[in-house]
């Protein structure tokens, strides 16, 4: 009997993840294995006879089920971007059981009762900040999730853990299959007029490989993209548009509407059943915004600002498009194509013209190089290391000296067993253990244009920017340096996570940074400074329509997860409606609903936190303007973000993080002076 590869130690380089020696069929049983572990790990914890302290209960839970973590990154990170059926079959499992072994251990009385011992002398023990955020987050990981629940309670608690694990999953498979399913076959070049060749050139190979004549689109991004800012047929921009939006919203068996009222409801009574308002209020309790109340008055306050602009600019944008092509009415499937048309005579910019400087393997480069220059990084692309996709790329990164910083993946192009979209994740945290810094296996995820037979990955600026904001992610993973693997990294609070990506983004709109990798794919020429500047002028065209798109997102998560009463609602798509009133700009369309394929509040760990991303913006804008003073390269400041940010993960507040790499506390109007909406 073969030895299952996944419950041992890994004898491979840097002890990265031996994927092509691991069969999907050993997942269950090691994760079956794994947890038998852990748990003996916890009897360890609860039958020391020694009285409970801080290394033998606090520090031994953090460092307790290793294995297991391993086995979920490596497993949860194949469903995401390499999955199958067997794999989606086993996570129908699997989760059911990841979910009953968290309970275990939060709702394990002997485990809490020497935790709290611990926690209640907390003012007597010498601890470090490090250690004191440990205590303080195991302590409220037992209270916040039903440690001091009746018996009765938590079992029913536990119950709902379980369908809520069932049922994101679904949810889920549901929006990739609908993603999978979709395609748009043309077999008239007419019908492709106003597109650009590469994205031609794609959808024609794209085809081929499926055995079919013609032009084929679907709703990956590099495909969708493109045809819906370009593609100058109305009636075919519609037809891909309503599909996208209609994703999992056709009452049929790939329908996410009952699984959305299910999640919500479920949240809402997990919550109230912990003593809890609303999913809400239990979320942001561990988030800088603290509560729901502060969330909406944040996002109100920034839509004030952004609604008169985001109206003028639509208003604008719907009389170009009269003027134009006589459209009466714009529709969502106008937005991008006019929106693009627009830009382009105001600014005589067009991702055409920008994409020859952007080929993928340069805008790699560049984000090494800027990487190199702020924080002393060095990226080597190494070949001995094992990937689950052929398409995914391997480096070693050192630092000046020499010493290993972490392992990195990237993995850019999509494919059938891909979720959309782009994310940051890692197969291995950092920690320091028995005296030795155990460095991270960072990988980032994305979905950008392939290479054709003709020409290289050529990215749009839109692309280069969201490279940047992944990239940004993984510097915090890599960077990483704190004794316990709970704390490590982008283990923060969710609305702090957000800063390391979003400020990076601020490098792609920079002379000085994009001379270091913006040069043409043929020539090897620098991108002109006269295109350097129409990118910096035009970062800011539409940003009230963006920055209004952004609010709409974060006010229909809390409208799904703040409210009272969620047994109410029973109509998604009027619930959405409502929630979506004050933001609109376009006309509803009857067949869409968001709400069944926003995978971000329904899969992933966004729910009540996707406002998150325009808290980060305030963030981010503050802490460039600090970069922009001193010099967007400077050393001191670049090591004070590194310092007091990247490599301190979660060991201490963000906001006292923050200020001590900035001085003060942020200002929002950094924000609206970079987006223009200051008047």
């Amino acid at each position: 009997m073969r030895k299952n590869i996944l419950n041992n130690v890994f004898d491979t380089p840097y002890n990265t993840a031996p994927f092509s020696e691991i069969n999907d069929h050993d997942f269950l049983p090691a994760f079956k294995t794994a947890i038998k572990n852990a748990k003996a790990e916890i009897d360890a914890i609860t039958k020391n006879t020694e009285a409970p302290n801080f290394k033998n209960t606090i520090e031994a839970l953090d460092f307790s089920g290793e294995q297991l973590d391993r086995i979920s990154s490596l497993f949860f990170n194949l469903n995401s971007a390499e999955t199958n059926d067997d794999i989606q079959k086993i996570a129908q499992e699997v989760s059911p059981l990841l979910s009953e072994f968290s309970n275990d251990i939060t709702l394990n009385k002997a485990l809490f009762k020497s935790v709290k011992t611990v926690y209640d002398k907390k003012d007597e023990l010498d601890l470090n900040v490090e250690q004191q955020t440990l205590l303080e987050k195991k302590y409220k990981s037992f209270s916040r999730n039903g440690a001091n629940l009746s018996e009765d309670k938590k079992e029913k608690l536990r119950d709902i853990d379980k369908q809520l694990s069932q049922l994101k999953l679904k949810f889920g498979e549901n929006v990739l299959a609908e993603t999978n399913t979709f395609e748009m076959l043309i077999a008239n070049e007419d019908d492709l007029s106003g597109l650009p060749e590469g994205a031609k050139e794609a959808a024609a190979q794209l085809a081929e490989s499926k055995n079919k004549k013609g032009w084929l689109f679907t709703l990956d991004y590099p495909s969708y993209i493109p045809f819906m800012t370009y593609a100058d047929n109305r009636k075919l921009r519609k037809k891909l548009a309503i599909a996208s939006g209609a994703k999992a919203f056709k009452n049929d068996a790939l329908d996410n509407q009952n699984n959305v009222l299910k999640i919500v409801k479920l949240r809402h009574e997990r919550a109230n059943l912990l003593g809890y308002k609303t999913h809400a209020h239990f979320v942001l309790e561990e988030r800088m915004a603290e509560t729901p109340e502060k969330v909406e008055q944040f996002l109100n306050e920034l839509l004030e600002k952004a609604k008169p602009a985001a109206k003028s600019e639509f208003d604008n944008l719907e009389d170009f498009a009269k003027k134009l092509d006589a459209i009466d009415k714009l529709q969502k499937w106008d937005s991008s194509y006019y929106s693009e048309k627009l830009k382009q005579k105001l600014f005589d910019l067009d991702d055409e013209k920008l994409k020859p400087y952007f080929k993928l393997e340069n805008v790699i480069n560049g984000a090494f190089m800027v990487a190199n220059k702020l924080f002393d990084l060095h990226f080597e692309e190494i070949h001995n290391i094992d990937t689950y996709h052929n398409d995914v790329l391997t480096y070693k990164v050192t630092d000046n000296k020499g010493d290993l910083v972490s392992i990195f993946y990237a993995d850019f192009f999509p494919r059938k067993g891909k979720r959309n979209g782009a994310w940051m994740t890692s197969f291995k945290p950092q920690s320091i253990k028995n005296g030795v810094n155990e460095r991270p296996h960072i990988s980032i995820v994305c979905n950008f244009t392939k290479p054709t037979k003709s020409k290289p990955s050529l990215l749009t600026f839109n692309e280069v920017t969201t490279l940047f904001h992944e990239f940004g992610h993984a510097l915090h993973g890599m960077l990483a340096n704190t004794t316990y693997p709970s704390l490590s990294g982008t283990s923060v609070y969710w609305d702090f996570v957000e800063l390391p990506s979003q400020i990076l983004e601020n490098w792609c709109y920079q002379k000085e940074a994009l001379e270091l990798f913006a040069k043409h794919y043929e020539t090897g020429k620098v991108i002109p400074m006269d295109l350097v500047e129409k990118i910096k002028a035009s970062a800011t065209f539409h940003e009230g329509m963006q920055t209004l798109r952004q609010i709409s997102f974060g006010l229909l998560d809390m409208s799904w997860h703040a409210v009272e009463s969620p047994k109410s609602i029973t109509d998604v798509k009027a619930h959405e409606t409502k929630a979506f009133k004050n933001t609109n700009l376009f006309p509803d369309v009857a067949e869409n609903c968001m709400s069944t394929s926003f995978s971000h509040i329904f899969q992933g760990g966004y729910s009540s936190g996707y406002y998150s991303y325009k808290w980060a913006e305030v963030l981010d804008a503050d802490a460039f303007e600090y970069f922009e003073e001193a010099g967007i390269f400077n050393k001191t400041v670049a090591t004070k973000f590194k310092d007091h940010v990247l490599s301190k993960g979660g060991t201490e507040n963000p906001m006292t993080l923050y200020k001590r790499f900035r001085g003060k506390a942020p200002e929002p109007e950094a924000l609206l002076r970079r987006a223009g909406l200051l008047k």
